[in-house]
């Protein structure tokens, strides 16, 4: 294998996994709150964590799905955070699973011409690069704002890393 397909995997394997954390993470945080606290605001200045998940689903779609995939762009920005109910935890879960299954195969299936292409989304100008860097950071971000306010909620660890010595050095 050539060094570019070298690179290539590495980029789209730390994606994946990236995306799979983020994903995980949101589900264990979901166990935790009751179907009311989904769609409950800190206070009107903030989203609920079901706010933020539908903004999840539209910002991945946009990026990944639409942008990288090169598919029709059908986002509806405002939506996301206009919406204060009408779907279950389950519900949102899944359409969010979805949305970030589509979104890996899209990456999992990028040429490398589609990852150096450069092209506007939501009005910045990325490469294909850039267009996954942007999905994977965002989604961790949102990620760890849900993951704040169920501990705020609750007053609880979530215990993402339960079992796993994180005080380990680094081996060079």
């Amino acid at each position: 294998m050539d060094k570019e397909s070298q690179l290539i995997e590495e980029l789209v394997k730390n994606a994946l996994y990236r995306m799979d954390e983020s994903t995980r993470m949101i589900k264990k945080s979901l166990s935790d709150i009751s179907e009311d606290e989904v769609w409950q605001k800190p206070n009107p200045s903030l989203n609920s964590i079901a706010n933020l998940m539908l903004h999840l689903c539209g910002n991945i779609s946009q990026y990944v799905i639409s942008s990288l995939g090169e598919t029709e762009d059908k986002r509806k920005r405002d939506t996301e955070f206009s919406v204060t109910d009408g779907l279950t935890k389950a519900e949102l879960l899944k359409k969010l699973e979805d949305i970030v299954d589509t979104a890996k195969r899209v990456i999992f299936d990028a040429k490398p011409d589609q990852l150096v292409k450069v092209r506007s989304v939501q009005g910045f100008s990325f490469s294909g690069v850039g267009v996954i860097m942007h999905a994977v950071e965002h989604y961790s971000y949102h990620t760890g704002q849900i993951a704040f306010w169920v501990k705020q909620l609750k007053n609880n660890d979530l215990g993402f890393y339960d079992g796993m010595d994180l005080n380990k050095k680094n081996i060079h």
